[in-house]
């Protein structure tokens, strides 16, 4: 049996890992949170779960590499650097790093790259993510996954073509370019929609999260996937073997 080790043990999504876990007879090694002993929970486990922080991943990467374990990694907020690191550490270990977890949302992305692989420029694409009032990143990780998806599908670079924070006079929209939208309020764990609009119709694909649970069970599936792989850096789409 699989024994995981949640880093971000404390945080909302390593409670419903936890949670998951328990109701899932999955045997948790232990978890750690900020300040804590990353290293001695390597050394339990079989796989870690990383929830905490994009400040706390090198470490975490350190760790997991020196007890040999594979490593999920769920944090959103990644720079340019963390993927770096990410890339370094897959060369000696298994890392499967996505920003999101939820199966659902992995499909999502899937389709919104074959729709985007087939419409033309002349259909905007538009994403729009709503979350909780306590989320500090925008867009989400998983805006950004599915725009990921969208620019794949196109055969561009997300980082060249995009636009975001419109506010005043902005002028005509771009052709080609993908737009996000952020809204924070209340408790919503997550709503993603993405937008193809053309002249005369339009095509809306969306996900929405009823409660972290659906995150949870998509990252015990990723860690149990990814136990036993050869080292190098994999994605959810693979866990579902699309």
């Amino acid at each position: 049996m699989t024994k995981i080790g949640i880093i971000g043990s404390q945080g909302r999504m390593g409670q419903a890992i936890a949670a998951a876990a328990e109701a899932a007879g999955v045997e948790v090694a232990g978890g750690v949170d900020k300040d804590g002993d990353v290293a001695a929970l390597a050394a339990k486990a079989d796989v870690l779960i990383d929830f905490s922080s994009p400040g706390a991943l090198e470490g975490n990467l350190d760790a997991a590499m020196a007890a040999g374990v594979p490593v999920v990694i769920g944090t959103t907020g990644l720079e340019e650097r963390h993927h770096w690191l990410i890339d370094s550490a897959a060369q000696n270990i298994p890392v499967l790093q996505t920003g999101n977890t939820s199966l659902g949302v992995t499909l999502l992305a899937h389709l919104v790259r074959e729709a985007a692989s087939r419409l033309g420029e002349d259909w905007d694409i538009e994403i729009v993510e709503t979350h909780h009032r306590m989320k500090v990143d925008a867009p989400s990780g998983t805006a950004l996954l599915l725009g990921e998806a969208a620019a794949e599908g196109r055969g561009i670079a997300l980082a060249d073509n995009s636009e975001r924070g419109r506010d005043g006079i902005t002028g005509k929209r771009e052709t080609g370019t993908i737009g996000f939208a952020a809204l924070r309020g209340g408790t919503v764990a997550g709503d993603h929609s993405v937008l193809f609009l053309s002249d005369s119709e339009r095509l809306t694909l969306s996900h929405m999260a009823e409660n972290r649970s659906i995150f949870a069970k998509g990252a015990l599936r990723a860690a149990e996937w990814v136990q036993g792989k050869s080292a190098g850096r994999y994605t959810m789409p693979e866990v579902l073997g699309l």
